[in-house]
């Protein structure tokens, strides 16, 4: 009979206990040290200018206040009243008004450009830096400019459509056309943010699937509709999610070129701090601004996964 080999059994490495005191435990607070050390020059600006700031105005939003008097508790009283006020909605419906115009125009705008300036051509930089230039310009300016070229009177835009035999509108002046005119100005401005992260993600895209889908014999709005529209929801997501947090939150070109004839949420919350005295209802205002944009951009997260190819 042979004998049955012997099995033989290492010793287990004794697991790490929690909590447990020694040279590991040591070694985990020198990295909590460094971790902090390296994390303090941006959270203390952080929390100074944007947490502590953040939770002044919820307390703010429970109160009744008019900047200069003691706040008075209230409550959900402010949450209440914004809600069945008229005004609130009429804000709110345009706000999304002019995401809905401005949306489409900048990323359909921002989407050829980027096309365009993917091409080998001369002076491919120049044109990039051009189309760019409005981004990091300031929006006074650009409103003023914008304000300028509307101006039903003297404005170039009538002025153009004079030529062509067609009597240009009231623009800025006139409450149905303030905001189609806000929201020319604004895509116009922000095209070049919009051109820049839709060039990156189509210079991402590697060239063996369209020379593939050439050699098969697609069309250009095949190779286009199959591989690139695909191949570039990554950045179509960021363009969207960016796009629909500072539509949101629009406030200096409706300040500056519309004036009364245009009211959205931001602006609905600087009268009320401002020209009405009354910080706790604009502070609740903010704060319902803050749950929709939040709502929106969960939704939006979530929906990523269905639409969304990275690969």
């Amino acid at each position: 009979m042979t004998a049955s080999p012997t099995r033989v059994r290492t010793a287990r490495p004794p697991t790490a206990v929690p909590g447990a005191s020694g040279p590991e435990k040591g070694r985990r607070w020198r990295y909590a040290g460094t971790v902090a050390v390296f994390l303090l020059p941006s959270a203390i600006p952080l929390m100074l200018y944007t947490i502590i700031p953040m939770l002044g105005s919820l307390w703010t939003s429970l109160h009744e206040w008019d900047l200069i008097t003691d706040m008075r508790w209230v409550g959900l009283g402010n949450y209440a009243e914004l809600l069945g006020d008229p005004q609130t909605l009429t804000a709110f419906g345009n706000t999304l008004y002019f995401i809905a115009g401005y949306l489409p125009l900048v990323y359909a705008g921002g989407l050829g450009l980027a096309l365009l300036l993917n091409r080998a051509m001369r002076g491919r930089g120049l044109l990039r830096g051009i189309y760019f230039l409005p981004v990091i310009t300031s929006w006074v300016v650009v409103a003023l400019m914008w304000k300028w070229l509307l101006n039903p009177a003297s404005g170039l835009v009538n002025w153009a459509l004079g030529l062509v035999g067609i009597s240009g509108p009231g623009w800025w002046t006139d409450p149905d056309w303030a905001m189609p005119s806000v929201i020319l100005a604004s895509a116009w401005k922000d095209l070049g943010f919009v051109m820049v992260i839709l060039l990156a993600g189509l210079q991402a895209i590697p060239k063996e699937f369209q020379e593939a889908a050439l050699v098969d014999g697609a069309s250009a709005w095949q190779r286009f509709r199959r591989i690139t529209l695909p191949l570039l929801s990554p950045s179509t997501f960021f363009v969207v999610v960016i796009s629909l947090i500072n539509g949101f939150q629009v406030f200096d070109q409706v300040r500056i070129m519309a004036g009364g004839n245009a009211q959205v949420v931001v602006t609905q919350i600087y009268d009320l701090t401002f020209r009405y005295g009354r910080a706790g209802m604009a502070s609740a205002l903010s704060w319902l601004l803050f749950a929709v944009v939040l709502v929106v951009t969960v939704v939006q997260i979530r929906a990523q996964r269905r639409w969304v190819t990275y690969g």
